[in-house]
């Protein structure tokens, strides 16, 4: 062969080597990225939130939370329930330092807020607008809740078919007991209910329901009408007739139930716990019955996003995710089948469901209308009459 042919032979081999060279893959090499089999697309990072709210609407915020950790795993809820005045008074201390605190009611938040702000090295506990501001989830008012049989001697007692603090005043002040009402005398003495005003928001209404009917006005407690000397005897003659003071509204309905008028003819309660509860002591001691008392309290249940230097901002848009969720129509929606009103208004509370409690339960008192609501008081009236409970000393 020719030499100039060998030659070229030559060039053109090593051209069409090189070219395989640079457009074959590379085998890939023990400890690669390439040779380890492909992974999976990192995790979310979870965020750990605390919810601390009040204990009587426990069953509808377990059942929301199984739903919401279903769909949002990266959020993990913990619930802590505590009485409203209880947990206000923990917040303030520094013994609880919640993502988010929802109270029985917005007068509880306007109280912490309004503690909160005089320590000077506090900035505002919650926002005032906005999302992140404090929103209801749930109402429920204040009721009446007794067996039949002794709501209808204190009704025909007071006249008018319903049940007023001044009949029931009369009647737990009086030492003749249930005869000084109309009542038999096997009953022993009257004995009303309701949870400590200090730790619990239904005490501190119960409260505030009574002196709103021996005022006699819906609007404008002041603080003077506290330091009235008839109206202070009067509130310590009905508060006598308590039997105990428990810290929470969802255990006091409980011993409602398992005791039976052994330990109490009456009490005040949530709507919401007593439709809870209706069914359970039909076996037990007999009916219950609900009335409503002459003006209307609501509990706005609002949840709050706290602002606290312990609160991060994974956390606080964590806390908004699980707000948003309580707050949607199918939740709110079955917020009803836990006896509660739901906050949003489109939500209608008379359906064709046959186990809608507000239609179900009317026989044995649920209303869907309720007496004109009354004005609550600012949080420094508040706090007097709080005060003023606690130097009677009916709670020791």
């Amino acid at each position: 062969m020719k030499p100039r042919l060998l030659l070229l032979i030559g060039v053109l081999a090593a051209v069409f080597g090189v070219s395989y060279l640079l457009t074959t893959p590379e085998a890939p090499r023990s400890g690669s990225p390439e040779a380890e089999p492909a992974r999976p697309p990192s995790r979310r990072r979870v965020t750990d939130i605390t919810f601390l709210y009040s204990t009587e609407k426990r069953e509808w915020v377990e059942a929301a939370l199984a739903d919401f950790q279903r769909t949002h795993p990266h959020v993990r809820v913990t619930l802590v329930g505590r009485g409203s005045l209880e947990a206000a008074q923990a917040i303030l201390e520094g013994r609880e330092q919640p993502t988010v605190w929802s109270p029985a009611d917005s007068a509880v938040l306007r109280m912490l807020a309004a503690d909160w702000a005089t320590d000077a090295g506090h900035g505002p506990l919650f926002a005032t607008e906005g999302d992140a501001a404090p929103h209801p989830l749930v109402i429920t008012p204040l009721v009446f809740v007794g067996w039949q049989d002794r709501m209808d001697v204190l009704r025909k007692a007071g006249g008018g078919g319903h049940l007023s603090w001044k009949t029931l005043q009369r009647a737990v002040g009086s030492d003749q007991g249930w005869p000084a009402v109309g009542g038999p005398a096997a009953w022993g003495f009257v004995k009303l209910g309701h949870t400590d005003p200090t730790k619990s928001n239904s005490g501190l209404q119960a409260l505030l329901s009574a002196t709103l009917e021996y005022l006699g006005q819906r609007a404008g407690v002041r603080e003077a009408d506290l330091l009235d000397p008839g109206y202070q005897e009067w509130l310590k003659r009905l508060e006598r007739g308590v039997t105990r003071f428990e810290p929470s509204t969802g255990i006091f309905m409980t011993d409602l139930v398992r005791f039976g008028p052994s330990r109490y003819d009456l009490a005040l309660v949530y709507e919401s716990l007593a439709i809870s509860h209706l069914g359970n002591a039909q076996g037990r001691w007999g009916q219950l019955q609900v009335d409503y008392p002459p003006v209307t309290l609501w509990s706005d249940h609002p949840a709050a996003v706290l602002q606290g230097d312990w609160v991060t901002p994974e956390q606080r848009e964590a806390a908004l995710e699980w707000v948003r969720f309580l707050r949607s129509r199918p939740v709110q929606e079955r917020a009803l089948a836990f006896g509660f009103r739901p906050a949003d208004p489109s939500v209608p509370l008379k359906t064709a469901d046959a186990d809608n409690p507000f239609t179900r339960l009317a026989a044995q008192g649920i209303r869907v209308d309720v007496p004109p609501a009354a004005d609550v008081p600012d949080a420094s009236v508040l706090r007097t009459l709080l005060d003023l409970w606690s130097r009677m000393g009916v709670g020791r």
